[in-house]
């Protein structure tokens, strides 16, 4: 029997173990595919507090930053990059709203002004209206940051254990009254002090096993990647204003905004896209393309250059654009840590390290209940 078993062997889910099992419990991670093979497998890195509007989110994006810092400081071995992050305006209308943003959020940043574009990133194209640069944004490679993790949380010195189940599929979850106290599975039923739901896209689904509602949805994204560059043509991770807009939007229809970035192995990712099409995996031509002539607008090098592969993802979207952070009051027994739509990654050490806080009867270290797992109404968004 295990103290906790975690769902999921996601980055969420990878970052919930390690800290748990920092914390002195002794934890096992289920999940049905490999490590990474979900949202997390098909993320660009993205540790941003660029995007957050001010309020819960953007204090979860800065505890995760720090976070991330700390990590890549004691262990490290997943590619943090802390380059830092230019969002650009096309009008001075729309600059303005950035500038105004900026200080709304009270984090550092810097005011870019048209002409000083190109001493940040020689390559953008001009008439550009200016920008605002985040040195707190950075990027990690997702893959790496959740096996390390994982690795990481079972090397725990004498506190908690650590196991990893892969090819393990959770059907249900096993009771005492109304307590939740395990799981059951393709291997047999497997009990637990308590169980958390990382299961990303997938958290709905397994949330309503337990006859609890998460309206988590997927929203499909396609990201582009080039051949690897002889040099470096992007220094920060580099997007529109649009971006921003897009990933407060509820829309299910097609959005799709510029975002380039580099990778030490020398490739450029380019996004990014949102729709909300179910689960289907089907490569759309016209979303390539169009995502390519925006990369292209922005750094007209880029026609240069060719495109190698695509890839697409499913982000697992709530309706308020919160994550679902906490224990179930619903299901004693059941926590969450899902539904951090795009934002996982660079979300995951602070919900790993907050939900270890309450897992061990500790007071967290922000306060829950703005992604509390029963704020949402029954049926909401389906």
């Amino acid at each position: 029997m295990s103290d906790v078993i975690v769902v999921g062997a996601g980055v969420v889910g990878a970052a919930c173990a390690y800290y748990a099992a920092r914390a002195g419990l002794d934890v096992t991670v289920l999940d049905r595919g490999p490590v990474a093979g979900g949202t997390t497998g098909a993320g660009e890195g993205n540790v941003l507090v660029s995007d957050k509007e001010p309020g819960p989110e953007l204090e979860l994006a800065l505890l995760s930053s720090r976070l991330w810092r700390e990590l890549a400081a004691t262990g490290g071995g997943f590619e943090y990059e802390p380059k830092g992050g230019l969002v650009v305006a096309e009008t001075p209308e729309v600059q303005e709203r950035l500038v105004e943003l900026a200080a709304e959020q009270d984090v550092p940043h810097e005011v870019v002004p048209a002409d000083g574009l190109r001493a940040l990133e020689p390559e953008l194209a001009g008439g550009l209206a200016g920008g605002v640069r985040y040195p707190q944004d950075a990027q990690v490679q997702p893959m790496l940051a959740a096996a390390r993790l994982l690795r990481h949380g079972a090397d725990s010195f004498g506190r908690g254990a650590l196991k990893v189940r892969l090819g393990v599929t959770v059907t249900g979850f096993t009771r005492s009254g109304d307590r939740v106290t395990g799981v059951r599975t393709s291997e047999g039923d497997m009990l637990a002090g308590a169980v958390v739901n990382a299961a990303g896209t997938w958290g709905g689904e397994l949330a309503a096993r337990a006859g609890v509602t998460l309206p988590i949805l997927p929203r499909r994204g396609f990201i582009l990647v080039t051949e690897p560059l002889p040099r470096p043509l992007i220094r920060h991770k580099v997007y529109t204003a649009a971006y921003v807009t897009n990933v407060a939007s509820d829309s299910a229809g097609l959005e799709t905004s510029a975002v380039v970035e580099g990778t030490p192995a020398g490739t450029v990712l380019i996004g990014a896209s949102r729709e909300r099409v179910g689960f289907d995996r089907t490569t759309s031509l016209p979303v390539l393309s169009r995502l390519a002539a925006q990369a292209v607008a922005l750094f007209p090098a880029l026609r240069e250059v060719r495109a190698i592969r695509s890839y697409c993802g499913f982000r697992p979207y709530c309706p308020d654009h919160l994550p679902v952070i906490g224990a179930d009051p619903r299901a004693p027994g059941l926590h969450h840590a899902c539904g951090h739509e795009g934002a996982g990654i660079g979300l995951a050490p602070a919900t790993g390290h907050l939900l270890a806080q309450v897992l061990t009867g500790r007071r967290p270290d922000l306060d829950l209940w703005p992604f509390r797992p029963d704020r949402f109404r029954s049926g909401e968004d389906r």
